[in-house]
């Protein structure tokens, strides 16, 4: 059994997936498993992934049946995965090739590792700047995400434990069709759910802007499905907020949530 499984949800992505793959090929820890969740695309995207399968059996590529989109996607990932910790890369981005070390150094003491990350537009700049590493309790940690510029929604830089994920799908269904948001909803129950966090200010993720991607792409169609998956995900975040006492830490990520989509609201309606 592999020990750690690194998982790719494949949409239109053929520009950037050897680069992709390449990074989790060239880990520096070389027993890995990863994943590549092909969610029906019209490019290239999977022929070049089963180049790279036809020469490293460590690459395994799983076929949805339809578009399910990004959130169902990395989780039948997980569920396909044979290692008890989860990584997951966006196949435009990138890892740093010790990623997958550092990150089993990290996590095993802890049932969630949070690193830090180069986010590159113009040129790259560390994403959260966290100043310092940090061992928390689940308080703590919430505590600590209230402080931060950003909340550290993004699946990707973390490492997670299989067995919280699995946990994580009783207070969610796991098929929710979802392309945005879905980063918050998953790490919201995750954090919920987890009890000890290791924060580090190492970066092993480097995000790439891409215009035509989903975040950045500013054509109509996509504007307005993003507003429409992230309210799904506000929805389903106030109905799990009921269920985790966690009164001030709900307070606040339901304004923030509430006030993102009173933006995107703007946006859609702009003429």
């Amino acid at each position: 059994m592999n020990q750690i499984s690194i998982i790719l949800p494949t949409y239109n992505v053929e520009k950037y997936i050897a680069r992709a793959l390449e990074s989790c090929i060239n880990q520096s820890f070389k027993d890995i498993e990863i994943i590549v969740v092909d969610d029906l695309g019209n490019d290239k995207s999977i022929d070049i992934a089963k180049e790279y399968a036809s020469k490293d059996d460590r690459i395994k590529i799983i076929h949805n049946e339809e578009n399910l989109g990004t959130f169902t996607s990395r989780n039948i990932g997980v569920l396909n995965a044979k290692s008890d910790f989860i990584m997951f890369l966006d196949p435009d981005d990138y890892l740093e090739l010790n990623a997958c070390e550092v990150g089993l150094e990290k996590i095993k003491n802890v049932d969630m590792v949070v690193f830090d990350a180069y986010v590159h537009r113009v040129k790259f700049k560390k994403f959260y700047r966290f100043k310092q590493d940090g061992l928390f309790n689940k308080d703590e940690f919430l505590e600590f995400l209230l402080k931060q510029k950003h909340f550290c929604w993004s699946v990707w830089a973390k490492v997670y434990r299989k067995n919280l994920i699995l946990k994580s799908f009783e207070y969610v269904d796991f098929k929710e069709k979802l392309c945005y948001g879905e980063d918050v909803l998953f790490n919201y129950i995750n954090f919920m759910i987890s009890e000890s966090f290791f924060v580090s200010k190492e970066c092993t993720y480097r995000y790439e802007f891409n215009e035509n991607g989903r975040y950045e792409n500013k054509n109509k169609e996509i504007l307005w499905q993003n507003y429409e998956h992230k309210k799904q995900s506000l929805k389903c975040i106030k109905k799990l907020a009921s269920v985790f006492s966690y009164k001030h830490f709900n307070e606040k990520i339901l304004e923030v949530l509430e006030k993102e989509i009173l933006g995107l609201e703007s946006r859609v309606w702009k003429k």
